[in-house]
């Protein structure tokens, strides 16, 4: 199953910056993360200053007006060595373009089952060739 990221982060940055930012966090997914080069979904939110409250000094800060966070609904469960090799290299890809710091991208994932995945039709799509 492919993941959704959802992706948070303060207002103002431009739609170059925004797509620079969803290209990298594929990349890093596609070389990393076992996503296929044609499964992309990413949310992006750009939030008000009163809407995100972040510290800025837990555990890898300190963290600046560029924090970046990225909510991954990952499907299938990966291993620790995939999420790990994934979280460097999505830090190397974002420092790349659009300049992310490594310090201020901080990455949550959540896995899930295939019934919990529904593509249109009302239908949980990932239980298709299961059901017939």
């Amino acid at each position: 199953m492919m993941p959704v990221a959802r992706i948070s982060l303060l207002r103002g940055h431009s739609r170059d910056y925004i797509a620079a930012l969803s290209a990298s966090l594929h990349r890093a997914m596609v070389a990393t993360f076992e996503v296929p080069e044609s499964d992309r979904f990413h949310v992006i939110h750009q939030h008000e200053r009163h809407e995100l409250f972040i510290d800025p000094h837990y555990l890898c800060g300190p963290r600046s007006d560029g924090f970046v966070l990225i909510a991954i609904t990952a499907g299938r469960p990966r291993s620790v060595q995939v999420k790990q090799n994934f979280y460097r290299r999505l830090a190397e890809e974002l420092g790349a373009s659009p300049g992310i710091r490594s310090e201020d991208v901080m990455v949550v994932i959540a896995a899930n089952a295939p019934v919990d995945w529904s593509f249109g039709r009302g239908e949980a799509s990932m239980l298709r060739g299961a059901n017939q």
